[in-house]
């Protein structure tokens, strides 16, 4: 239950603000179908989160103990601190017209993929597969956090981002891995 909370817990806060999160409000924005994008998003966080929480399993039975755990204690410091820096996505970006709920779901799947792969959540994810010895609690986590940050997106769009205070949304991202780096460090 630890795994799943701390993990929903930390990409759901973290989210916000985030590149993808940006991602969210644009696709719905400029898309009409809110349910093929929330599906997008979902199956597009599900797959990444799985891949990332797997190499950080690989990573965590490939490291020596000692070191892994110095090393995460300092990669949750470091998304601590990048949780700190607001996030943009390029305006220019163009969103090919879409038409039907099929194409809609594969734009924002592909494109969604494609957003998370180095984001904050992506190597938290990682961190968080070393860091727990339940990767399906971990993927599970974090796909929750993603979908309880960005869902609101979708659907609200972007009169949500304008009532979510971003520097406070970030300190308490920062906070939450800043923790973590200091549990994990003394535990």
């Amino acid at each position: 239950m630890e795994t799943l909370l701390t993990a929903t817990a930390l990409v759901a806060v973290a989210e916000i603000g985030d590149k993808t999160q940006l991602l969210s409000f644009m696709l719905a924005a400029r898309l009409k179908h809110r349910v093929a994008i929330v599906w997008g998003i979902f199956i597009a966080t599900l797959l990444n989160h799985a891949l990332a929480a797997a190499a950080g399993a690989w990573i965590a039975q490939w490291l020596p103990g000692h070191w892994l755990k110095w090393t995460l204690a300092a990669s949750f410091l470091a998304f601590g601190l990048w949780a700190l820096r607001p996030d943009t996505l390029d305006e220019d970006t163009a969103t090919p017209p879409a038409h039907t709920a099929w194409r809609i779901f594969l734009i924002a799947l592909v494109a969604f993929f494609l957003a998370e792969i180095g984001d904050k959540t992506q190597f938290a994810t990682v961190a968080l597969g070393a860091r727990f010895d339940a990767l399906t609690w971990v993927v599970i986590g974090t796909t929750l956090g993603m979908m309880i940050a960005n869902v609101p997106a979708v659907m609200v769009g972007e009169r949500l981002a304008e009532r979510l205070p971003g520097h406070i949304m970030r300190r308490v991202a920062a906070a939450g891995f800043l923790i973590t780096a200091a549990i994990t460090a003394l535990g």
